[in-house]
C-alpha cells in the first residue's frame, strides 16, 4: 500500500504560552496530580503485616528469592487512590463523544454485560460435554442464523477471534477453493484498493498471495479504469479484497460491477465487513456478489473488543466457499445441538481449524442480546442513525474544514488539511482537541487523503453532543485556518504537555530507576 509522504513534527516550536495557573500540589482542580507508583511507595515498607510462615518445607528447589523484588509497598488507601487517579486521566465513551468511532469506542449496552455474566454463560468451560452446554450451542446457532440472514450468505464460520482473524479465515477459504481447482500455483495475485483497510494486504500476503494495489479515483472510490487494466491478464487473479463502505467513509457504488469482473476473471470477492455497521439492515452483501466477509461484532453489534478474552470476527461465506469453512460449527438434529469438530463427509474441503475451541462465548452472548433487543428494524435504524450523525457532522464542519470528497458520506466524515494555514499541521489540531476535552479522531488515515481527519460519531450520540463536539472543532479549525501559533504548543491543559512521540516510540524507557542511581550513571 502507498505510504503518506507527509512529514510531521512531534516537538512543539516556541509558541505563545497560554495563561496558566500553577499549583503547589501539581493538581488542577479535581484532577489530582499522580506520580509513578515507584515514586509514591517505598520498597522498604509493605502495606500488609504477615507473620513469617512456620514449619513449612521449601519446595522451590533452591531458587528461593534472596533479595527484595523492588516493588513499592503501599497502604490500601494509597493503592486505591493511585489507580482511581490514573483512571480519571483516561478518555472513555462513558465520558463523552469518541470521534474514533466504532473502531475502538462504541457504547456497549449494560444489558449485554448483564446477560454475558449470567452463570449459565459465564461459567461454562469449552471442554464440557456437549450435553451440558446445549443452551450455549443453541445461542451460537441463533447468532449464526442472524448473521447469515443479515448478510444474505449461506454459511458462517464463528470461530475467528477478531477482524484480521476473520480476514484470514476468508482468504484461507479462497485459498482452499483454488487448491481444489488445481490453480493455487497459478492464481497468486490479489487486488487491493488503496481505500481498503490496512490489514487487507497484510492478510493476503500472510496467505501466500501477492498484492496488486488499485488506485482510488477522484471520488474516493475504486478507479474502475485501473481495475479493468489490472484484469486484462486475469490468468493469475485469485481475487480482490475490498472494504465497503471503504475507509474514506464512502459506499463503493460500482461494487456489483466489480464483483462481476472478478468472477469473470476466475477470482473470488472478499469484502472487508468492518464497516458493516453503516449498512446492516439496508444492504445484504450476498446480493452484491460477495464470496466472503468478516463481521466485527465489536463495531456492528456493540460488543467490546475484548471483554474477558479475545473479540470475535465471524466470517460469512458464499455457496462457492461454504465447503471450505473451518471447523468447528454447530448443527441441530432432532432438537439436539452438536458441535462438529471434524469434517468427514465425502468431498469435504474444510481448510482445518483456526483456534483450539469454537469462539468467544462472551462476545456471542453480547451480540445476540443486542440483536434481540433491537430486532431487525432496530438494527436498520442504528445503521441509519450512524450515517445521519456522520453527515450532520460533515454538514456543520464543512463551512471551515475541507471535506475530502464531495457528496454525502456513510458512517464517518473524512476531512483533509487543505483548510489549514501554512505551518499548521493535522497533529496540531489533534493536540488542541485534548484541551477541548476530546480524544482526537483518526488522524493521517486513510493514506489516500493528505492530512486526513476521519470522524465517526456512531449512532448513539444525541444532537446536543454532536453540536458540542462541532462547536469545539469549529473553534480549533478557525485557529488552524488563521495560522494561530498557539496550536503548536497544545495541549496546555493535559496532565502531560506535548511529547516527542517519535523518540518515545523509538527509544521508550520501560524501566524505572531510582533518581540517585540515574545520577550516578
Amino acid at each position: 500500500m502507498s505510504m503518506n509522504s507527509q512529514g510531521r513534527s512531534t516537538t512543539p516550536s516556541e509558541a505563545t504560552p497560554h495563561s496558566d495557573v500553577h499549583t503547589v500540589s501539581g493538581s488542577r482542580g479535581l484532577q489530582q496530580r499522580e506520580d509513578l507508583i515507584f515514586e509514591t511507595g517505598s520498597t522498604a515498607k509493605t502495606g500488609v503485616d504477615l507473620p513469617a510462615p512456620k514449619g513449612g518445607m521449601d519446595r522451590l528447589g533452591g531458587v528461593t528469592r534472596k533479595q527484595s523484588v523492588g516493588l513499592p509497598g503501599l497502604s490500601e488507601p494509597e493503592a486505591v487512590r493511585h489507580y482511581v487517579r490514573l483512571s480519571q486521566k483516561n478518555y472513555a465513551i462513558d465520558l463523552g463523544l469518541f470521534p474514533l468511532g466504532s473502531c475502538t469506542m462504541k457504547h456497549n449496552p449494560r444489558l449485554n454485560e448483564k446477560v454475558a455474566r449470567m452463570p449459565g454463560f459465564a461459567d461454562i468451560h469449552p471442554m464440557q460435554p456437549q450435553a451440558t452446554v446445549q443452551g450455549a450451542l443453541e445461542l451460537i446457532d441463533q447468532l449464526a442464523t442472524w448473521l447469515k440472514t443479515l448478510t444474505g450468505m449461506p454459511a458462517v464460520a464463528m470461530s475467528p477471534k477478531a477482524g484480521a482473524h476473520g480476514e484470514f479465515c476468508g482468504m484461507m477459504a479462497i485459498r482452499g477453493a483454488l487448491m481444489a481447482r488445481g490453480e493455487i500455483e497459478t492464481r497468486t495475485r490479489v487486488l487491493v484498493p488503496a481505500s481498503a483497510h490496512g490489514t487487507n494486504p497484510a492478510t493476503a500476503v500472510q496467505c501466500g498471495f501477492k498484492v496488486d494495489e488499485i488506485k482510488a479515483d477522484a471520488r474516493g472510490r475504486v478507479d474502475m479504469e485501473d481495475l479493468k487494466a489490472k484484469l486484462e491478464d486475469s490468468s493469475d487473479i485469485a481475487g480482490i479484497m475490498l472494504t465497503n463502505p471503504n475507509t474514506c467513509g464512502l459506499f463503493e457504488t460500482d461494487i456489483r460491477e466489480i464483483a462481476d469482473l472478478i468472477h469473470e476473471a476466475g477470482g473470488y470477492f472478499y469484502c472487508d465487513g468492518a464497516n458493516f455497521n453503516a449498512i446492516v439492515g439496508r444492504v445484504r452483501p450476498g446480493d452484491l456478489g460477495v464470496d466472503a466477509m468478516h463481521i466485527n461484532l465489536h463495531k456492528t453489534f456493540s460488543t467490546p473488543h475484548g471483554g474477558g478474552g479475545p473479540g470475535a470476527g465471524p466470517t460469512v461465506l458464499s455457496e462457492a466457499l461454504a465447503d471450505y469453512a473451518p471447523v468447528p460449527f454447530v448443527v441441530e438434529e432432532d432438537g439436539v445441538f452438536h458441535l462438529v469438530e471434524q469434517r468427514t463427509d465425502e468431498g469435504s474441503d474444510a481448510f482445518g481449524r483456526l483456534c483450539a475451541f469454537h469462539g468467544q462465548m462472551g462476545m456471542f452472548t453480547r451480540a445476540l442480546t443486542y440483536m434481540l433487543s433491537h430486532g431487525a428494524d432496530g438494527l436498520k435504524q442504528a445503521a441509519e442513525d450512524a450515517v445521519l450523525n456522520a453527515n450532520y457532522i460533515q454538514s456543520r464542519l464543512k463551512s471551515v474544514m475541507t471535506p475530502a470528497f464531495d457528496g454525502y458520506c456513510m458512517h464517518e466524515a473524512l476531512f483533509s488539511d487543505a483548510f489549514t494555514a501554512e505551518g499548521i499541521e493535522t497533529l496540531d489540531i489533534a493536540k488542541a482537541m485534548i484541551d477541548e476535552g476530546y480524544h482526537p479522531m483518526t488522524m493521517y488515515f486513510p493514506l489516500v487523503v493528505h492530512g486526513a481527519m476521519l470522524i465517526e460519531p456512531t449512532e448513539t450520540e444525541s444532537k446536543a453532543e454532536l453540536d458540542r463536539f462541532c462547536d469545539s472543532m469549529l473553534s480549533i479549525a478557525e485557529k488552524a485556518k488563521a495560522g494561530d501559533e498557539s496550536l503548536k504548543g497544545a495541549p496546555y491543559l493535559a496532565p502531560m504537555r506535548r511529547l516527542d512521540e517519535t523518540q518515545a516510540a523509538r527509544k521508550p524507557e520501560l524501566r524505572w530507576s531510582e533518581p540517585d542511581k540515574v545520577a550516578a550513571e
